[in-house]
């Protein structure tokens, strides 16, 4: 069997071809043994956690890009309305609901073998233009304006809201594309044991993972 998806499907697609799933995890959700999913082109901003695999080598779940076209599995969500704070600095918010339970911003990387250069480093990112920002060592440091660092970000986690100030060198990023890290996952099942799964010609980017 094969399942197409399709970013600009209807929401009430039944996988065909003449009328593709919306998103990857309604494919993953009907994807049995053997079967293929056929991604098109487009940014899909969800986490894809499969519920089954496949039974052996000859019996795959293979999620396949459609050929000449290069899905994009994302993490991340967009964040708008900058506004202008003193010293070059933008500042905007988001709502926590966006987050659900698992809020990167709160979520302090850690590991025998991660060193975290001094400063405390957290799983979520900023990006603009599909690039990082340098995470700041606290809002004094980012205001500061330290040599060399004018592309960097620093989060405040409140109650009900999480506060994102950042520096974007000399442009405005209202006319950029930015994106803060969300989900922790792009590609990856909530259980053990899911097994035979290929992923062809899908690109991952952007989760707020350990």
């Amino acid at each position: 069997m094969i399942y197409s998806v399709s970013q600009h499907a209807p929401a009430d697609g039944d996988g065909s071809a003449a009328r593709p799933f919306q998103t990857i995890g309604q494919a993953a959700a009907a994807a049995r043994p053997g079967d293929t999913v056929l991604i098109h082109e487009g940014v899909y901003r969800e986490w894809v956690a499969p519920p089954r695999g496949g039974d052996s080598d000859d019996k795959r779940i293979v999620y396949q890009a459609a050929e000449g076209e290069r899905p994009v599995i994302t993490g991340a969500e967009p964040v708008t309305g900058w506004t202008r704070c003193e010293k070059g600095v933008w500042r905007t918010a988001v709502s926590n609901a966006l987050f659900g339970e698992y809020n990167p911003y709160a979520n302090e990387l850690f590991g025998d073998w991660y060193d975290g250069l001094g400063q405390t480093h957290h799983a979520g990112e900023l990006f603009a233009d599909g690039q990082p920002l340098d995470e700041a060592a606290s809002l004094s440091a980012l205001m500061e304006q330290r040599s060399g660092k004018d592309r960097e970000w620093f989060a405040q986690v409140e109650e009900q809201q999480t506060v994102f100030h950042a520096r974007f060198g000399e442009q405005d990023p209202n006319g950029l594309q930015t994106e803060i890290s969300v989900r922790p996952f792009c590609f990856f099942s909530r259980e053990e044991g899911i097994d035979y799964i290929t992923l062809s010609g899908l690109e991952c980017c952007c989760a707020a993972t350990q």
